[in-house]
């Protein structure tokens, strides 16, 4: 079996999903993993399929055909994770750089992002931006661990950060 990792990004309109589930199942691809978005008009995503080693090409070809989408396909072997995956959620008032600012301290504290989905809005009755993030973060140690929340309270004192382990 063949992991297939694709992004993809283009203007938005109906039936985008659709027709890439119909290219999947042509080539009797699985559709596993994905997260898609609709953002200022565009429509962007990625998936993982998996697909037997056989019809990999097929599907890589059509896909790549596909022109109502920009596609970035990559064949991959699949990573498991031995370290302990925790799940944190971040509040904190919203100002560029915050991302790389987190992003830097995961670094730092042996971690690695996993996954990161995050979105901006205004706080309730103040109308100021809000920055929220929900990230699953791959950490080795409990020494590690204690090492990042502190490392991520300690970035503005107005960040939250609620930790799931």
């Amino acid at each position: 079996m063949r992991h297939v990792v694709i992004s993809f990004l283009g203007d938005d309109k109906p039936g985008l999903v659709e027709q890439l589930a119909t290219i999947i199942k042509r080539h009797k691809g699985n559709w596993q993993t994905s997260s898609m978005r609709h953002l200022s008009g565009c429509f962007a995503g990625i998936l993982e399929v998996m697909v037997a080693k056989e019809n990999a090409q097929a599907l890589i070809d059509e896909l790549s055909a596909f022109d109502a989408l920009d596609m970035h396909i990559k064949v991959a072997e699949p990573v498991l994770y031995n370290d302990k995956k925790i799940a944190i959620d971040i509040t904190a008032n919203d100002r560029p750089g915050i991302i790389g600012d987190i992003s830097a301290v995961i670094h730092k504290s042996h971690g690695n992002l996993v996954k990161l989905v995050s979105s901006q809005g205004n706080a309730p009755h103040f109308g100021q931006p809000i920055f929220k993030a929900s990230l699953l973060v791959a950490i080795n140690t409990e020494q590690h661990l204690a090492q990042l929340i502190g490392a991520l309270e300690d970035i503005e004192d107005d960040l939250i950060v609620d930790v799931n382990i």
